[in-house]
């Protein structure tokens, strides 16, 4: 997970627009950005979505219509959401949202990408679970 960064900008303020679905956060240094909750749900820097390790990624599908029904800060550099869809195990430190919110368009693109060389459909549903745990570890 990527962690704060000396100098890095960091949040002044945090708005969660519901309606929209979308993290709103102004950063120190004047950016300010308007995330999609999709895009992070499908970028979430969890073990569930990121993996291990890379190549261990797994393809987030489903998700245009997820909500955030909580967010906690954790510490003084990150929070971690809560989802719709019951996914909470990521924390989202103030650079990995500067990257999400700043990346954004590289990044749809990147996910368009990933769902054409899989063949799914942004919209179909995430297959049953498989025996992975993190857990287990």
């Amino acid at each position: 997970m990527a962690g704060l960064q000396t100098g890095s900008p960091t949040p002044q303020a945090l708005t969660v627009h519901a309606q929209s679905r979308m993290l709103e956060i102004s950063f120190s240094d004047g950016a300010s950005f308007r995330i999609p909750f999709e895009l992070m749900r499908v970028y979430s820097p969890s073990a569930e979505v990121a993996g291990h390790g890379p190549g261990q990624e797994t393809l987030q599908t489903g998700k245009r219509l997820v909500d955030l029904t909580g967010l906690e800060p954790v510490g003084n550099y990150a929070v971690q959401p809560r989802f719709s869809d019951g996914h909470d195990t990521g924390l989202f430190s103030w650079d990995y949202l500067y990257f999400l919110g700043s990346q954004q368009e590289q990044l749809w693109a990147d996910y368009e990408q990933r769902l054409q060389a899989a063949g799914v459909h942004r919209d179909a549903p995430m297959p049953e679970k498989g025996g992975h745990s993190c857990a287990s570890h």
